[in-house]
């Protein structure tokens, strides 16, 4: 396949929803796979809501994600304008044609015409649809009318016969024009309707496969008119299933997070949105699940897309998510979590924040957990629970810490590093063994003194993060309980 030009069109009236983002990336990697050319439209006339600050979330998510579009508002192209609002004369011509080879008319019907032809024909259990009155009526005629002042829409003479299309997804479609109209493709206001206005845009910058949802395959017959009538050759179209919620519903904010933006700021990473997001209704054709953006345009084919809704599953992304996670390198981690620590009051050095990274990395499903899990290297631990108490009195404990203690003091540095922080506790472990104390005895005492809990880091992490001089203050302070029970300190 070649040539191959495909669109993704938001509208900037919100942030980007997880759901159109799927139909950006399906764009993307059916555009990357054929070595095609991927073109970013902004349909901007709805004029009350679309605002550039939409826009721009829109492409800065977008770009968050992987996605760049070849041609669009950002970044020019041969057949722009890339916005909706820019592109008024090109669909004024387009009306024109349509008028002068007869495929439309003006219609003068008022709106309490319509309603009440519409009620007619509801009671008498017919669809509604447009009766043609204004069709009657010559462009001479229609001129005259317009030039003293009336308003007039533009309807698209519907011509008889079904339509039907290939869809690539679906198969072969089939509407009958019976049940359609003449529908409105100039307003009085003088907007554009979006299902001439899309014709419009898409013959003139030259797209072979439109991909979106299957909430547009109603629209289709309509725009395949249009191309006809345009004597245009129409793309192939692509019709993906919609994401829905686990309660079977349309994915909405009742499930929770649904925008790109939420996603970024709760710490996933793109590669995972996008990994994730690839994966609803569509498979590799095999049990692979984890695919890096180079593999999904290498292997993705619009014929392993499913029909079947999609059902979002928030605990497949935080499963993914967190195995992407566990493949950072520490010092990239650091950085990934450092403005949530900080939002948090967390705050370490470069080198320290580096090893709380390490220590915390197989815990976290999002960059969000980050405070949760690091906290323990920042909060003085408490040792009043009876379990902690029970920890600290462990037969051999004291010796334990002393001998940690010895081991500390025994060097100048502050901080460890990693492969250090290991030969002291080992040394202590040796040391606690040559006076015949084992296992349980040694860590879970340590532990606990260390922080407060009886699970966490391993304990080399603590003791390369804690630094000397708040490992040995907490050492005397467990010291300190244990010779308040009576222990042997």
């Amino acid at each position: 396949m070649t040539d191959v030009r495909v669109r993704f069109a938001p509208s900037p009236t919100g942030t980007l929803h997880i759901g159109s983002a799927r139909t950006a990336l399906y764009n993307h990697l059916f555009a990357r796979h054929h070595g095609g050319t991927l073109v970013l439209r902004v349909e901007d006339t709805d004029l009350k809501r679309s605002r550039r600050e939409y826009e721009l979330s829109i492409v800065r998510d977008l770009h968050w994600l992987g996605l760049q579009a070849d041609e669009g508002p950002d970044v020019g192209g041969p057949y722009g304008p890339y916005r909706q609002s820019e592109r008024a004369p090109l669909y004024q011509a387009g009306v024109e044609k349509l008028l002068e080879s007869g495929h439309a008319y003006h219609c003068f019907c008022t709106q309490e015409r319509l309603d009440g032809l519409k009620a007619q024909q509801l009671a008498a259990g017919l669809m509604p649809t447009y009766d043609r009155l204004c069709r009657e009526l010559t462009a001479e005629a229609a001129k005259e009318r317009i030039a003293s002042g009336e308003e007039a829409t533009v309807r698209f003479f519907v011509p008889q016969g079904d339509v039907t299309f290939d869809d690539l997804i679906h198969g072969p479609i089939t509407f009958s024009s019976d049940v359609i109209g003449d529908f409105i493709i100039h307003r009085t206001d003088g907007g554009f309707a979006y299902n001439y206005a899309v014709v419009i845009d898409d013959a003139g910058m030259h797209v072979t496969h439109v991909v979106r949802g299957e909430d547009h395959i109603s629209n289709t017959a309509r725009q395949l008119m249009l191309y006809e009538a345009l004597g245009e050759e129409a793309p192939h179209y692509a019709h993906h299933s919609l994401i829905h919620g686990a309660d079977g519903g349309k994915l909405s904010k009742r499930h929770g997070a649904t925008s790109i933006g939420e996603f970024r700021d709760m710490g996933y990473l793109p590669s995972a949105v996008v990994n994730y997001l690839a994966l609803l209704s569509w498979s590799p054709g095999d049990d692979r699940e984890k695919l890096t953006l180079e593999e999904l345009v290498s292997e993705f084919d619009m014929a392993r897309v499913s029909k079947s809704a999609a059902i979002f599953d928030l605990d497949k992304l935080n499963w993914l998510n967190g195995l992407y996670i566990r493949e950072l390198a520490a010092e990239e981690l650091s950085e990934y979590i450092r403005p949530y620590l900080h939002e948090a009051g967390l705050e370490f050095d470069e080198g320290q924040r580096e090893i709380v990274s390490a220590a915390i990395q197989p815990k976290l499903v999002t960059f969000g957990d980050a405070p949760i899990h690091a906290q323990v290297f920042a909060d003085e631990p408490i040792l009043t629970a009876s379990s902690h108490l029970e920890a600290l009195d462990e037969p051999g404990a004291d010796i334990a810490f002393a001998l940690l203690a010895e081991a500390l003091e025994a060097r100048d540095s502050e901080y460890f590093a990693l492969e250090q922080a290991r030969m002291i506790l080992a040394q202590v472990g040796d040391g606690c063994r040559e006076r015949g104390i084992k296992g349980k005895a040694i860590f879970k005492p340590l532990r606990v003194a260390l922080t407060g809990c009886d699970h966490g880091p391993e304990l080399f992490y603590l003791i390369a993060g804690l630094g000397r001089s708040r490992l040995l203050a907490r050492l005397h302070t467990a010291l300190g309980y244990l010779a308040q029970l009576g222990g042997r300190s």
